[in-house]
């Protein structure tokens, strides 16, 4: 039976599968994992990453289970202050009961780090807060993860990888002029600044074979001897890379699965 507090171990697989390094470790040589102080450089200014070690001052060391539920589900903090969607509880409000626990046994297993917060650095109107609860009005509507019926076990694994602890789809859904996923264009890519996002769904990815995405996905080798842009290299060597051979067979039948759609317009 598992424990009321979580199991740290889980919680330390969840968190590489739900790409928490990423967000919340600064980007410098040496940097306290989970201390926060990373930069995400965005249409709207600057989001830093929190602190998430158990620190009590700067951290979550006075938080409850309750509290990162609240988190992950609503989007808000302890005291009912909205998070900005840079955190992207779009995704995590879907997590289980018993993930959310095994993750807070994880975090709480960390040692505590002495970091304090960095303010974001936001354009005008967007660091009012108050915004967000218009933006949730409008883009917010959390749900469970409901497994499609239809659908294989590994298939449903696969979708709860990818669209709930992944979050893929908070870099690969294109978005609107005010920041809201386009649903009926999931995963099927973006243009960003920096870049295009790359179309997830079959009409890109029908070029390889299972064994070219799932060696693309542990190592970042792609069967034309391309490299991917140092974001998509983070993910693999802290996420997809961490992922038991089963899950990554689910993440890649899951993608298989979906609906080919056509590359978002430049």
């Amino acid at each position: 039976m598992a424990s009321a507090q979580g199991d740290a171990k889980n919680g330390r697989y969840l968190a590489a599968a739900a790409g928490c390094m990423a967000c919340h470790t600064a980007a410098t040589p040496g940097a306290a994992p989970y201390a926060g102080g990373r930069v995400l450089d965005t249409p709207f200014g600057k989001f830093y990453g929190p602190n998430i070690t158990p620190h009590p001052a700067h951290g979550l060391g006075k938080w409850s289970q309750t509290d990162l539920r609240r988190a992950l589900r609503l989007g808000e903090s302890p005291s009912g202050a909205h998070y900005y969607p840079a955190f992207p509880y779009g995704s995590f409000a879907a997590m289980t009961d018993a993930d959310i626990r095994d993750l807070m046994a994880y975090l709480r297993s960390l040692p505590p780090v002495d970091r304090t917060n960095r303010p974001h650095e936001l354009r005008f109107p967007f660091g009012w807060r108050a915004l967000v609860a218009v933006w949730k009005w409008l883009f917010f509507a959390p749900q469970p993860f409901a497994p499609d019926p239809r659908a294989s076990a590994s298939v449903n694994r696969g979708a709860y990888l990818v669209n709930v602890l992944g979050h893929c789809g908070e870099c690969h859904t294109p978005r609107s002029f005010l920041g809201g996923p386009k649903k009926d264009r999931h995963l099927a890519g973006g243009v960003l600044p920096e870049g295009r996002v790359p179309n997830l769904t079959p009409t890109r990815l029908k070029k390889w074979s299972d064994a070219q995405l799932r060696e693309f996905l542990r190592s970042g080798a792609t069967p034309e001897g391309d490299a991917p842009s140092d974001t998509m290299y983070e993910v693999i060597r802290n996420t997809t890379s961490q992922l038991t051979a089963q899950d990554l067979d689910a993440l890649v039948a899951y993608l298989r699965s979906l609906p080919p759609l056509p590359d978002e317009p430049k």
